[in-house]
């Protein structure tokens, strides 16, 4: 049985090269990794807090303002204690001194970026990108996580069965019993400090239970097969037959859950942000884009929220075809299909 894992893997790869649709999400997810992995080594978006447009420039292609500031009337009385964009104060409180006699520098700012500018004149494409890269990020992280901690627990359970499974039944059926929503702020609100990290272990603590449930019923099933059963008989430890020989062929189910969270965590890392629950004051996210443009609606700033909108919709449409198409290749039936 354990000798037929190649061959699954083998024959889902070539199913999944005649899926065109696909082939498709997956390339559409290879790029926006690809992208999150040039903002996070700074090929891109590096400089993406950099103030380089007006207050809430347009979306367009081209546009400059110039402004003129008095070097010698420049001091720190005239900086507002608390400024939004200190460049537009300076510039009122000192436009009735200025004269062109007089020392004089040029600042420039766009008045028009290709996505627009939010409030502070940050470029709406660069901080796009920027917060993909925490959104995609603790997706794909506390993924990782949660499908760890539902494969270790689903394997215990399923294999030892007994009061370990009484045991891992009790709290699984306490954390399904609460809706996931308010599981997840419950979790938040203890944790309360935000931070990476902490959404991590937020959405990883409370999104193992599917991936336990799935991996607990196959190693019930598999715990009794020949191959298993073979392996006790030549004196094989517990350990080595639930990961060395349960586990390859059980894989393809954890890969698919993994890639399942994926998308479930990033739109619970947004949902997160978005109350408030999510990135620290300094950082950006797609959640907490979307906080700031809802205010910015009412003024009739729609491009940031258009913005991340289109990006994290196609990601996790993309993310989910990709993942049908994957469990479609995986599929269990598969196993004793062999292809001449």
């Amino acid at each position: 049985m354990n000798s037929n894992s190649p061959n699954l893997w083998l024959l889902a790869w070539r199913r999944l090269c005649t899926d065109r649709i696909g082939l498709f999400s997956l390339a559409i997810v290879a790029a926006y990794l690809l992208i999150v992995i040039a903002s996070a080594i700074g090929l891109i978006a590096s400089d993406w807090d950099e103030e380089i447009a007006i207050n809430y420039a347009a979306p367009g292609f081209i546009g400059a303002q110039k402004a003129l500031v008095n070097l010698d009337n420049f001091s720190k009385e005239v900086l507002p204690e608390n400024p939004i964009d200190p460049l537009n104060d300076i510039i009122k409180q000192l436009n009735a001194e200025l004269s062109v006699e007089q020392p004089v520098i040029e600042i420039k700012k766009r008045t028009t970026l290709p996505f627009g500018a939010d409030k502070w004149g940050r470029d709406i494409i660069q901080k796009t990108i920027k917060g993909a890269q925490t959104s995609i990020t603790v997706g794909l992280i506390a993924a990782l996580l949660a499908t760890f901690l539902g494969t270790i627990f689903g394997a215990l359970s399923g294999y030892f069965g007994g009061w370990v499974d009484d045991i891992f039944n009790w709290i699984y059926s306490i954390f399904t019993s609460i809706p996931y929503l308010l599981l997840v702020l419950s979790v938040a609100a203890v944790l309360q400090q935000n931070g990476v990290i902490n959404i991590v272990l937020i959405l990883a603590l409370t999104g193992w239970t599917g991936t336990f449930r799935l991996i607990r019923v196959e190693y019930m099933k598999h715990k009794e097969r020949e191959y298993v059963l073979a392996a006790d008989a030549i004196g094989a430890s517990n350990y080595r037959k639930m990961f060395a020989h349960i586990f390859p062929n059980v894989s393809h189910i954890a890969l698919v859950q993994m890639s399942i969270s994926v998308v479930s965590f990033i739109k619970s890392e947004v949902i997160l942000s978005f109350l408030g629950f999510g990135v620290p004051v300094g950082a950006v996210s797609w959640g907490s884009i979307l906080d700031e443009a809802q205010n910015e609606l009412i003024l009739g700033k729609w491009w940031q929220l258009v913005a991340v909108t289109i990006a994290m919709g196609v990601l996790v449409t993309a993310f989910s075809l990709f993942t049908d198409a994957l469990r479609d290749a995986l599929d269990p039936k598969l196993k004793g299909f062999n292809s001449n």
